[in-house]
């Protein structure tokens, strides 16, 4: 039988690989985080030899997705695959076996493609000149600092990679386009691919379906996360090449809080492992812009309020600019997903009792190491990030190298300096090669523990007297809890809930035990009886409901089983734990007094039956916790528009959704007319906000239209997005 001229091999769900051996063409089609990492657990990156030069196979074209972000997940993030193909397989390595003049191919969107080019340049270099430095509000010697560093990684030139990168856009629907060597690619529909070769063709849909993720490469035991006094979990101490392990990242909690210390590839799995929901994370501290502690910002898209984002100002505008190249936003709106928080080098920042100190590290973009302490009896007790760091090889032969005309000697012992500072915990990169550091440097540290991180390999003898890697999950607890956060915690939801009830009430429903559930625990089922209302303190947990195809996400904060009422006692979902969750259970007799106690059950009839229409729609099903539910419903106000009335959507500063009826949006477009229907659940207005083009909206049948306040969503980032995608979407529809 003979062998098909075009391969195609699924890798997960929505990436595939297309080979066609004898064109020598090899395309990776979508890259979302960790793709690299699946295709080494394939076998579809290998390791050969030849000259005597060890180097690895992989891909030599990536396709982009057309769409970005899908069900929550980003589609392209070519950093990694690029740098594969540049540095592992040897495509720009001069006199290397794998350096055969030929250049990686993009292929995609017009738009995508630049998208992609501008995040990786970002990703490369950071911020690319002094004036883009000196921005950030730092001095004109810490500005020549970085810039020396900068050109010292890039061996003296910045270079754009329009000259690294064949570009191929592929942007009309059934044109032919010839990729290389006879190969051709043609775009069929909406994200799906048709391949031809000699006859042959092979189709690929890089689409995900209705609730269908992006797999992680590895899995992650589920595990209970203490909410300790200050403490450190240890959540990654791979590499971006390690098959098996997150990448370097640590949570540090403090006073019942969490903080991320950078947000590496499959951030959400890491936090559902743990038990946390993106909406429980009080801030992240970042190092850096490279993907491997930069790609799961993404995820902080999904939540429901901004997240404290902290980093020195290099540091933040470096990351905001790569950000927003990858999503095709300016870089303002970086403030709209994060609480932007910049933080003084070389200085102990106060961040509500915890002191925090970044300090500059020398890396190819701006990078900041943290120091964080916090005073507890006669003493502070400290961890410190140290990732990604130099090694003294590379400082002092390259970095900090003495000229004739230079001496780097002051520089050069600061740095040292910076990394043995004596800490009670110190995680440390230990990548090697140009950019990372080595263990040996540490070998006279006084740190009582040092902790390994940043490799994909088995540790020698000489570094395991230096330290060791912790596995996923793993605590040390510098200051033991004396107090009940959870239940703290569970005060604030409470009176959030019922600001009207006296204080004595509020402590009766604080009375009830609190559990813990493992994943995957029914809390009830649809159609029976609730024997309980559940105040979910930590974790998440899912309502599902068949008949709809709908699964709401609820996070911490949310009660479950709050519009119960006499006339409402039966489920009419299911609700199961996703990961470890802790929840304070609640006897439905006793809350059904209280609610009739305090007469809460007529004015909360509204207020559920808003909730659960909103919980339908595409808009607001996902990881909505119950009290911004609550706050949005509020504020919802029902509009009756008669069949054949006309809106102009640059008068619409709020936002409209649809409860009943259907709407016609038209325009006409080089003299044919362009036409959208919307109907119940769908939503428009807004654009007048956020990408301001004009388009009528006619009202095929007398309607109700719910009217939200833009105000209160564009401080929700997962629902300021979805408008953000959809308006830009409907824009390049309706002005194409």
């Amino acid at each position: 039988m003979s062998k098909n001229k075009i391969e195609i091999i699924r890798v997960i769900s929505g990436v595939y690989w297309v080979q066609i051996p004898d064109a020598n063409l090899r395309i990776l089609c979508a890259c979302p985080s960790d793709t690299v990492k699946h295709l080494k657990k394939r076998g579809l990156i290998d390791i050969i030899e030849k000259n005597g030069v060890t180097y690895e196979t992989g891909p030599n074209a990536i396709l982009l997705s057309d769409t970005l972000i899908q069900n929550g997940y980003m589609s392209n993030l070519a950093e990694f695959p690029l740098l594969q193909m540049f540095y592992s397989q040897g495509m720009l390595i001069p006199n290397h076996p794998g350096n055969t003049g030929e250049k990686p191919i993009l292929i995609g969107t017009s738009n995508q493609i630049k998208a992609q080019m501008e995040y990786f340049y970002r990703g490369n270099y950071g911020l690319i000149n002094k004036e883009e430095i000196l921005a950030t509000g730092v001095s004109e010697e810490v500005a020549d600092y970085l810039m020396h560093i900068k050109l010292k990684f890039a061996f003296g030139q910045i270079k754009t990679p329009d000259n690294l990168v064949v570009q191929l856009p592929i942007n009309e629907l059934d044109k032919s386009i010839v990729i290389k060597n006879g190969v051709t690619i043609e775009r069929t529909d909406h994200n799906t691919f048709l391949f031809s070769y000699e006859g042959e063709t092979a189709k690929v849909s890089l689409s995900l379906r209705p609730k269908e993720i992006y797999d992680p490469p590895y899995y992650l035991n589920y595990h209970k996360l203490n909410r300790d006094y200050f403490s450190v979990v240890h959540t990654g101490e791979g590499d971006a090449w390690d098959v098996n392990r997150p990448c370097m990242a640590s949570v540090v909690i403090f006073q019942g809080k969490v903080y991320l210390v950078d947000a590496g590839p499959d951030l959400y799995n890491t936090l559902k492992a743990l038990g946390v929901s993106i909406n429980e994370v009080d801030g992240i501290f970042n190092t850096h812009a490279h993907d491997d502690h930069f790609a799961g910002l993404t995820t902080f898209i999904r939540s429901d309020h901004k997240i404290k984002y902290f980093a020195s100002a290099p540091v933040r505008a470096s990351v905001a600019k790569k950000l927003c190249a990858l999503m095709s936003l300016d870089e303002s709106w970086f403030h709209s997903f994060f609480d932007v928080c910049d933080l003084e080098l070389d200085t102990w920042n106060n961040i509500e009792g915890l002191e925090v100190k970044p300090v500059l590290s020398p890396h190819p973009v701006e990078t900041n190491i943290f120091y964080f302490r916090a005073f507890w009896n006669d003493n502070y007790q400290s961890y410190a990030h140290l990732a990604d760091i130099a090694s003294f090889r590379v400082l002092e032969g390259n970095i900090f190298k003495n000229t004739e005309t230079q001496n780097f000697d002051a520089q050069l012992k600061k740095v040292k300096d910076d990394y043995l500072i004596e800490t009670d915990v110190k995680k440390i990169d230990i990548g090697g090669g140009l950019i990372h550091g080595e263990a040996q440097d540490f070998a006279d540290d006084k740190t009582p523990k040092i902790m390994l991180a940043h490799f994909s390999r088995q540790l020698s003898n000489e570094e395991q007297q230096i330290g060791a890697n912790a596995p996923f999950g793993s605590i040390d607890v510098l200051i033991e809890t004396h107090q009940d956060f959870a239940r703290l915690a569970a005060y604030q939801y409470f009176k959030f809930y019922f600001p009207q009830v006296p204080e004595y009430a509020l402590q009766s429903l604080l009375n009830f035990p609190i559990l813990t559930l493992n994943a995957g625990e029914t809390l009830f089922r649809k159609n029976t009886r609730f024997k309980y209302v559940y105040m979910i303190l930590t974790g998440l947990v899912e309502l599902i409901y068949t008949e709809k195809d709908i699964e709401n996400t609820l996070s911490a904060g949310s009660l479950v089983g709050f519009y119960i009422d006499d006339d409402d006692t039966m489920a009419t979902s299911t609700c199961r734990s996703t990961c470890h969750v802790t929840t304070i259970q609640i006897p439905v007799e006793f809350y059904l007094n209280f609610i009739n106690k305090y007469g809460l059950a007529k004015p909360y009839d509204q207020l559920e039956a808003n909730i659960l229409f909103l919980n339908t729609t595409y808009l607001f099903q996902e990881n909505i916790s119950l009290p911004v539910s609550l706050k949005i419903s509020q504020h919802m106000k029902l509009h009756q528009v008669h069949s054949k009335t006309i809106w102009v959507n640059t008068d619409l500063a709020d936002l409209y959704l649809i409860n009943k009826g259907n709407i016609k949006l038209s325009s006409f477009v080089n003299g044919a007319e362009k036409i959208e229907t919307l109907k119940k659940g769908d939503f428009f207005g807004g654009e007048k906000n956020l990408v301001g083009f004009k388009t009528p909206f006619s009202f095929i049948e007398d309607c109700e239209v719910w009217q939200i306040p833009y105000d209160i969503l564009v401080n929700i980032p997962i629902v300021f997005w979805k408008m953000l995608d959809t308006a830009e979407q409907r824009k390049s529809f309706f002005t194409a």
